[in-house]
């Protein structure tokens, strides 16, 4: 089982560095502008909502978990006003798709990238959807075929397979979608954790209320730090959600996930040097 662990936390190295092009490149932003939305919320909750449909906000704020009450519902359904979720997942696709292409230079056309993809395609169709809510929807849409938008794909199918086993973890901690930003931030030795991109904006009542509770249950202490059962509780969960990571990767013969290791380093290595 720990091996297990080992292999999904390496492969997350590895992969992360392709989805995180969504976040930090222009490209992706600008394909949303393209269709009319003029702030980034708006083009982040249309295209990643996109594979669920026009569902009610509250079943996307399940899905997300992270945000704070009335975040999402900020934002949809109004983006359906603008765009459809087929166009909206589109966009996302081809701008992640053109910054992945600048980014990777010369590495796009090879062989060696074209096998990449293939192989990570062929693991990211391999794992049960049974309680993955946000893989799911992406698994009902077609796989591409032009390699660097294969790449993106299956990649972009493995984090939200992962991501929904961390919900399902921290589910089993009983953490909140905000608590979660916190013992991120903590972890990543951001201090104070309200600093944190991800709940920054957010109410100072709130946060003082989020972090008295965190205090009450004895996971951060008077300093806003964790305490030896913060910390306890925060490996738990980063362990349970690399143990539920892991079942596309076995899919894959020994050779063949050896190959596809091999073959994303250069990818990783480029896109972080990039970041």
């Amino acid at each position: 089982m720990q091996q297990h662990a080992s292999l999904a936390r390496r492969m997350f190295e590895l992969i992360e560095p392709i989805g995180l092009v969504n976040f930090t490149a222009d490209e992706p932003n600008e394909a949303m502008e393209q269709l009319g939305f003029r702030g980034y919320w708006d083009g982040y909750f249309a295209g990643r909502s996109a594979p669920l449909g026009r569902v009610p906000a509250e079943v996307v704020h399940a899905a997300f978990y992270n945000f704070a009450d009335g975040e999402v519902a900020r934002h949809l359904p109004k983006v359906w006003d603008t765009t459809t979720p087929e166009e909206a997942h589109a966009a996302r696709e081809r701008g992640c798709v053109a910054a992945l292409r600048r980014l990777l230079g010369d590495l796009v056309g090879t062989a060696d990238l074209a096998r990449a993809a293939d192989l990570l395609a062929q693991a990211s169709v391999s794992a049960p959807t049974n309680g993955r809510v946000m893989y799911a929807g992406l698994r009902a849409l077609p796989m591409p075929e032009e390699p660097v938008a294969r790449l993106w794909f299956a990649a972009n199918m493995l984090r939200e397979y992962r991501g929904d086993g961390h919900i399902v973890a921290l589910v089993s901690e009983e953490i909140s979608g905000l608590e979660s930003h916190v013992l991120a931030s903590l972890d990543a030795e951001i201090y104070p954790a309200e600093s944190f991109g991800r709940i920054h904006h957010l109410p100072a009542s709130q946060l003082a209320e989020l972090m008295d509770g965190l205090r009450r249950r004895g996971l951060v202490d008077d300093a806003g730090r964790f305490t030896d059962a913060g910390r306890a509780t925060k490996d738990r969960v980063e362990a349970l959600t690399d143990q539920l990571a892991a079942a596309p990767y076995l899919a894959l013969e020994p050779a063949e996930l050896d190959a596809l290791m091999v073959l994303l380093e250069p990818i990783a290595s480029r896109l972080v040097a990039a970041e």
